[in-house]
């Protein structure tokens, strides 16, 4: 017995073709000329045994593919099952390329296979030939298909009426429905179908901790069958006789919607599941009329497409959250009984898939995540470079090759800090300001541009904390102002001043170091924290005016560091705080990956809790209030600052419980 196979490269092509060599016969295999050593590389990591698999180079775009005539007569009368794969499953193809590939390459297969008087034709077609049909779609059905405006629902479509209307030879057709990976080992050639909205839970898990309930979409039931079953059915009924002119659907005769997918795929990677899901059919009584003029709205066009294309989600995938069709598979199901071969349950074989993905697929893995990849040659400038945060963050981006520019007020320590870093073979330099007056800033700010022409990335690092109660600053007004002098309004000095060049190059990224007391909310920290959110608050507004002009905002709430500023609160010796080292791995982490907020999953949860229970949250804040006092630094006692005490051990469970949140 001797088959034919095109798409045998593929995806389903290859398990069906490592199926048919536990079969006798030869297989010939369609290969471009360029593809030759493709074929030999899966064929090699599938295990094949290359001596039974003959190449026939050709190509789909051409008649008969591409075969000479010499090639024909060589073939014809040999081949008793052509197998037709070859064909584009990718829904952001253009259509014109969908069209050649999908229509034009199955006529000229249909015209080879007449031509080498195969058997029978096998044609690989979809389920997307039904289009957008609502209600049971059976296998006899096939004109009754609607919603073909999509390129690829059509050319599936128009792709199988050129095999259901061949009279030279023998055909079969089947529908798969929406392929994943194999069942068995996760393995899949590329990310199609719900691994679009694997990104999208992978930062869910990012941002929430998995017990943590959320609002998602019901949607219609889509049907999702991994590759080994399809290759395994595919194999089976193609050598049962007396099917010839019959289609099988190689569907979920159970499938899931697409809520219940998505939460099935939220367990695979522990990421939050949907709890709640809102039925997105409920969309459909909106009249069309009015649900094409509110999508068309700019606001709103452009809030759609920023979602998808941060979470790498094609425009085309969203028709099908509320996909209408099922699908009738009795026809297959007669087929393949007595078989064994069943459509697996997705549950025990969706972490497989999931696995697969994170180590192959994440498009995560295909950016450059190294800071050299980021900041070689780029101007960053980093305030409070002289020590801690701003020292240990200059450190690194200077190893990375980057034009480091650190800035403090003490020329001694700072010129220091340079030197060292010079030494090491960084490109750095030092520059003094005091950043809370408005006129030192500005000067700043002209010499970096005088000197380096523009800044890639600004590390608003230097501040200035105070912890001492209310009660303890009704005269100590000042301590407000000199706290938003340096931490606000200095800060936003020198975004202000760095920007135009920024707008104007269209690219940029500001970096504010802030607290988690922000999201926290924490007592004794009013001056502080208060300074620290209106920059927050600021840079939210400017994130929104500046995304589309290439310009970055990055949040960082930053967990308690020790560092010199800490110094003064005796306690803070005894409780869990980030070495200066790990505090510049998330500025490091700013700079890679440009989120808007890098948070501590405690700093969210606070300010979650404050959110939904705002008293419980107050009685947490004010039972820390009363157990931790005021330092004698703030009460600025002198000599009890000598003789201060350690802090109890309730006070240490307290903070080791609450890790990184200032009391």
């Amino acid at each position: 017995m001797s088959y034919f196979v095109t798409g045998a490269t593929g995806f389903i092509g290859r398990f069906l073709v490592a199926n048919l060599l536990e079969r006798k016969g030869t297989i010939h295999v369609l290969v471009r000329k360029d593809s030759a050593k493709k074929l030999d590389a899966i064929g090699k990591r599938m295990g094949w045994d290359m001596k039974r698999i003959v190449p026939v180079v050709g190509d789909m775009t051409q008649p008969r593919c591409g075969l000479t005539a010499a090639q024909v007569r060589q073939l014809k009368g040999k081949v008793k099952h052509f197998f037709h794969l070859a064909a584009i499953y990718d829904m952001a193809a253009s259509a014109e390329s969908q069209r050649i590939a999908n229509v034009d390459g199955t006529q000229h297969a249909l015209d080879l296979a007449a031509a080498i008087e195969a058997g029978c034709f096998h044609h690989v077609s979809s389920i997307a030939a039904a289009g957008l049909y609502p209600g049971i779609f059976r296998e006899d059905m096939f004109e009754e298909a609607e919603g073909l405006d999509d390129p690829y629902l059509r050319t599936k479509h128009d792709s199988e009426g050129l095999v259901r209307g061949e009279k030279r030879i023998k055909w079969r057709v089947y529908r798969p429905g929406m392929v994943v990976g194999h069942s068995r080992t996760g393995e899949m050639d590329k990310i199609d179908g719900p691994y679009y909205f694997f990104t999208f839970l992978k930062k869910l898990r990012q941002m929430l901790p998995p017990w943590m309930p959320t609002l998602g979409i019901e949607g219609g039931r889509i049907n999702i069958v991994p590759v080994d079953f399809v290759a395994d059915a595919l194999d089976h009924i193609a050598h049962k006789p007396r099917l010839d002119g019959h289609t099988f659907h190689l569907t979920d005769p159970e499938p899931q919607r697409v809520g219940e997918v998505l939460n099935t795929f939220a367990r695979a990677g522990h990421a939050p599941e949907m709890t709640m899901r809102i039925d997105a059919r409920m969309f459909a009584f909106v009249p069309g009329g009015i649900r094409m003029a509110v999508g068309n709205l700019p606001p709103v066009r452009r809030f759609v497409g920023m979602l998808l294309r941060d979470f790498r989600i094609p425009k085309s995938t969203l028709k099908f959250i509320t996909y209408p069709t099922r699908f009738d598979n009795r026809e297959t199901e007669r087929a393949l009984k007595g078989s064994d071969i069943r459509v697996p349950r997705l549950d025990d074989y969706a972490w497989r898939l999931w696995d697969y993905w994170e180590r192959h697929l994440d498009p995560d893995l295909f950016i450059d995540h190294t800071l050299k990849g980021k900041v070689r040659n780029k101007v960053v400038v980093i305030t409070g470079g002289s020590s801690g945060i701003g020292l240990a963050t200059a450190q690194k981006v200077a190893a990375a090759g980057a034009v480091t520019i650190i800035v403090a007020r003490g020329e001694e320590e700072l010129f220091k800090a340079r030197d060292a870093m010079k030494a090491e073979g960084g490109k750095v330099f030092a520059y003094t300001a005091d950043l809370s007056d408005m006129a030192d800033c500005d000067r700043l700010v002209k010499a970096v541009l005088d000197e380096h022409g523009h800044v890639d990335v600004l590390v608003n690092n230097a501040g200035r904390s105070i912890r001492r109660s209310i009660e303890l600053s009704y005269d100590r007004f000042h301590d407000f102002e000199r706290t938003m002098q340096l931490n606000y309004f200095g800060s936003l000095r020198l975004i202000m001043g760095f920007l135009p060049a920024m707008t104007h190059r269209r690219k940029g990224h500001v970096i504010n170091i802030s607290s988690i007391g922000v999201l926290a909310n924490s007592p004794r920290f009013s001056a502080y924290v208060a300074s620290k959110a209106a920059l927050d608050a600021w840079s939210r507004c400017a994130q929104g005016e500046l995304s589309g002009k290439g310009i970055a905002f990055t949040t960082i709430n930053m967990p308690l560091v020790k560092t010199p500023m800490i110094a003064p609160t005796r306690m803070y010796d005894s409780v869990p705080t980030l070495t200066p080292e790990e505090a510049a791995d998330l500025v490091v982490q700013g700079i890679i990956e440009r989120p808007g907020r890098i948070a501590t999953r405690l700093g969210i949860f606070s300010a979650l809790i404050n959110a939904i229970a705002p008293k419980a949250y107050e009685v947490i804040m004010s039972t820390a209030f009363e157990l931790f006092p005021d330092s004698a630094a703030a009460k600025g006692d002198r000599q009890a600052l000598k003789g201060e005490t350690q802090p109890s051990n309730e006070q240490i469970a307290f903070a080791s419980l609450m890790r990184g949140v200032h009391w």
